[in-house]
């Protein structure tokens, strides 16, 4: 009676819900093939909050029992397609596979599956929920849905029609579908599969890591010990392909253990959902205030963010222009479901690599994808055969990829062989990266090639003071250009900026970096400054999480701006022999460079005092890079005095409408619509 009872609920769940209309419309297909299938598989949506509210036994067996709650679905579909005669060529209810799809589970700690915490409760084969971030997947193989046995007794009544019918169900391997060695029951000879009804299915395999594991490659500890280990998903049919490497997901499924050389925890996925977070609300009081109170400059808060920003580790004042780059590429991050199309690749030349390395990795834990690239793994996606022997390969992610939306903080440029340089470089001229499968190699008929979007910026510097450099004997430089002999030149353009952060400079004095360090050392965890107690690294956290989901647009004479400055930078770095030294690429990072000031100034509008930051940016990387030309800049142009007071901020800001007057000049003497371009220009 129990049963029944369930049997009329699913019944009249699939009424209400639409799912009968489908399945009808699914098995009008069928027919109209007019093919004889072993076995004919239906998939079902299931809201178990409906369900439970209709007939609580139903929806515990959906949530409890998911194989004994599909053999109820089973039923009732058979019963509907013989008394509505819908599939003539059905035989057997043993031949209808219906797969129940949840939308949902309840959000209970019970239902929930944290490979970060003690107990695993996974012997039970029901539904569970887990979130996490894909760092690895396989190429699509084929598995067995289905298949049709008969008895090898030809006197054996079994020896024809569809009574032995064989399909996957979750956990199981494709030896426990299909093998030789299963008896007839009723005479107990042998059973032959019938090869022609076999259905094949797709099948993926991905491994994820919980998103809090995130910890463990972002290069800093708050001395908190942690476990954590990869998980692995099955993927199959209509899900393949459905997750990529990188992103977070929400996933529903069946744990199991598959044993290979050992037993190894993985989930037979039945739904995933792309996980957005939720867009911060607002920023600190503190934050606030300090906004309102320089709103009637375009150029103080930002200023003085760079200036406090980090305090914990430099302190106020020092490595402003580094520290005002940082700010401005982690802004430029993303954490929603979108392209990363506005990077900002940070190329820094130091002779104190110890503080400058500090300083990235404590920038990098602000954003939720900061990830400090290990030296003992690739930064891009590299091929091995996959641990469970399906024959396909497995493709892990590496720290690019891991990175997706992110910071990717690959160290010192030079701990790298000339083979990832150019991989390096390749990467951040296309933003993507491709991978050649070799068939011969992995046993397949024919070679593949998969290419990955690269969607997060690169942070890396340069000593400047490293043995291999100071013996060797430096070329002939330009005014302002810089010594990179031992940087592949390519690989210098192909950065957005490149920035020199020498702590000798009258921009950064030794005796407060001297003095922090000492206090640091003997009270670590001290807060050393008045703005380390206002602006707390949480408040700089949550700026940044609102900054960087605000949608910025261009104003017309910011637009206007930026293109005049880009066309005639590229006409006077351009000569007869070597073409234009400004790449197509210069656009993208000047845009990029005015779009994360706005953001930075919490602002929806790119104006031309945005702009103004950007092209003394990049003119002073160009610089760095080439030389100085006719628009001269000065090294310290963005930050031209030390911040002690308001007095100081008044004079940066009249310094910097002076430099907008000059680029104003510039633009009029050598931009678009001057006598000196051709009409081709």
């Amino acid at each position: 009676m129990s049963n029944l009872k369930m049997k009329e609920a699913a019944l009249i769940y699939l009424d209400r819900s639409g799912g009968l209309q489908k399945f009808i419309d699914n098995c009008k297909s069928y027919s109209d093939s007019k093919q004889s299938y072993a076995v004919y598989r239906f998939s079902i949506l299931i809201n178990p909050s409906d369900i439970i509210e209709l007939d609580a036994e139903l929806g515990n067996h959906i949530l409890h029992q998911p194989l004994k709650a599909a053999q109820v679905f089973q039923s009732v579909c058979f019963i509907a397609v013989k008394t509505l005669s819908l599939i003539e060529q059905l035989q057997t209810e043993a031949q209808i596979n219906i797969l129940l799809k949840l939308t949902h589970l309840p959000p209970l700690p019970s239902y929930s599956l944290d490979l970060c915490e003690f107990p695993l409760d996974y012997t039970s084969q029901r539904f569970y929920m887990m979130q996490g971030i894909v760092i690895a997947m396989t190429t699509v193989t084929k598995y067995t849905q289905g298949a049709r046995f008969l008895c090898s007794d030809e006197a054996c009544p079994l020896s024809k029609g569809f009574q032995y019918i064989r399909v996957h169900v979750p956990g199981a391997t494709e030896s426990a579908t299909v093998r030789n060695d299963f008896l007839c029951n009723l005479c107990s000879s042998s059973l032959q599969e019938d090869r022609k009804f076999r259905v094949l299915g797709d099948k993926q395999i991905v491994e994820i890591i919980p998103t809090k594991a995130l910890r463990a490659f972002q290069g800093y500890s708050n001395n908190q010990p942690f476990r954590f280990q990869s998980l692995t998903i099955f993927l199959r049919d209509e899900l393949v392909n459905e997750m990529n490497i990188g992103n977070e997901y929400k996933i529903i499924g069946i744990p199991t253990c598959v044993k290979t050389s050992q037993t190894a925890l993985c989930i037979e996925a039945n739904s995933i959902t792309f996980f957005n977070p939720k867009v911060p609300s607002g920023i600190s009081d503190n934050f606030r205030c300090l906004l309102s109170l320089t709103s009637s400059s375009y150029w103080k808060f930002t200023a003085i963010l760079a200036n406090i920003f980090a305090s914990q580790i430099v302190p106020p004042g020092t490595y402003n222009l580094l520290k005002l780059c940082l700010l401005m590429s982690l802004v430029q991050t993303s954490d929603r479901n979108k392209e990363l199309e506005d990077c900002l690749d940070l190329l820094i030349i130091t002779s104190d690599i110890l503080l400058v390395d500090r300083l990235l990795n404590f920038s990098i834990n602000l954003v939720p994808r900061g990830i400090r690239h290990p030296v003992s793994t690739e930064i891009f996606p590299t091929l091995s055969r996959n641990k469970y022997g399906t024959g396909a390969v497995s493709i892990q992610g590496g720290s690019a990829l891991l990175a997706k939306g992110g910071i990717c903080f690959i160290g010192d440029l030079a701990s790298h062989k000339k083979d990832k340089l150019e991989q390096l470089q390749s990467a951040v001229e296309s933003r993507s990266i491709t991978v050649y499968i070799s068939g011969k190699k992995f046993g397949d008929d024919m070679d593949q090639q998969m290419t990955f979007p690269v969607q997060c910026s690169f942070w890396s510097f340069v000593d400047m003071d490293s043995s291999s450099r100071r013996n060797i004997q430096k070329t002939n430089t330009l005014i302002g250009q810089m010594d990179c002999s031992l940087i592949p030149a390519n690989l210098i353009e192909a950065f957005g900026l490149l920035i020199n952060c020498n702590e000798s400079s009258p921009c950064h004095p030794l005796l407060p970096t001297v003095q922090h360090t000492l206090k640091k050392a003997i009270d670590p965890e001290g807060l050393l400054y008045v703005a380390s107690k206002q602006f707390t690294t949480e408040d700089f956290e949550k700026l940044l999480a609102f900054a960087k989901n605000l949608n910025v647009e261009f104003s017309l004479e910011a637009e206007r701006m930026i293109h005049g400055y880009y066309l005639a930078s590229r006409r006077i770095r351009t000569d007869s022999i070597c073409g234009s030294k400004l790449s197509a690429s210069a656009l993208k990072y000047l845009v990029s460079l005015s779009e994360a000031h706005a953001r930075l100034n919490l602002r929806n509008k790119v104006l031309k005092e945005d702009v103004l930051i950007a092209a003394l940016l990049f003119e002073t990387s160009l610089t760095l890079k080439y030389g100085a030309a006719v628009l001269c800049v000065a090294p310290n142009a963005v930050f031209p005095f030390e911040l002690y007071n308001e007095e100081y901020l008044e004079q940066r800001d009249i310094y910097l409408t002076q430099c907008q007057q000059q680029l104003q000049q510039f633009i009029a003497t050598y931009g678009p619509g001057t006598a000196i371009f051709t009409s081709d220009e």
